[in-house]
């Protein structure tokens, strides 16, 4: 079933996932990758962030477009720029004991797509879910904010780091949203 954006200026559930549900994300350098591209494009690319929790391999978002700008178009740019600097950082990095293998599952994926010039690192569906009543966003905001301690990674969602619950809950958080509530 394909998720598309109809509604470029809607309010939009967003999961982005790895190929293969490669669990790439255990290394913290990988994840303020992810961290820093969100921070510019909600400062520069008219991303309005509601909400986000970055998993080992997926990363779940609430999230819409300003006036004038395309949710769709920050889907690409976003997945386009992470998995450049994701597969950089990747190959760069001589300490990483995945690299070889991490290497050949994103070149293999990329021989697959046509759309792509060597590598894959994102599935090609961005699972978008326009959220259209509180009672959907309020689900899908819990939904999010439960992934990490569903997962087993820890007892509150608060005290994940890599995810905006703890803003909901009134405390600090490593990248700043907009309250939906």
């Amino acid at each position: 079933m394909a998720y598309r954006i109809r509604n470029q200026q809607g309010l939009y559930f967003l999961t982005f996932t790895i190929v293969s549900w490669v669990d790439i994300f255990t290394r913290p350098a990988y994840k303020e990758l992810i961290l820093e591209s969100l921070r510019f494009c909600q400062q520069k690319k008219g991303l309005e962030l509601f909400a986000y929790c970055l998993m080992t391999n997926h990363l779940h978002l609430i999230a819409r477009a300003a006036e004038g700008a395309a949710l769709s178009d920050f889907v690409r740019d976003f997945k386009k720029f992470t998995s450049r600097n994701l597969f950089r950082m990747l190959h760069a990095n001589q300490q990483e004991s995945r690299r070889k293998w991490l290497e050949w599952i994103f070149t293999s994926e990329g021989r697959f797509n046509p759309d792509n010039t060597y590598v894959q690192v994102w599935q090609n569906d961005s699972h978008a879910v326009e959220l259209t009543t509180e009672a959907m966003t309020r689900q899908r905001l819990d939904y999010i904010h439960q992934n990490p301690v569903r997962a087993g990674i820890c007892y509150r969602a608060e005290d994940y780091v890599y995810s905006s619950a703890a803003q909901y809950a009134g405390l600090e958080v490593l990248l700043p949203v907009e309250l939906l509530f």
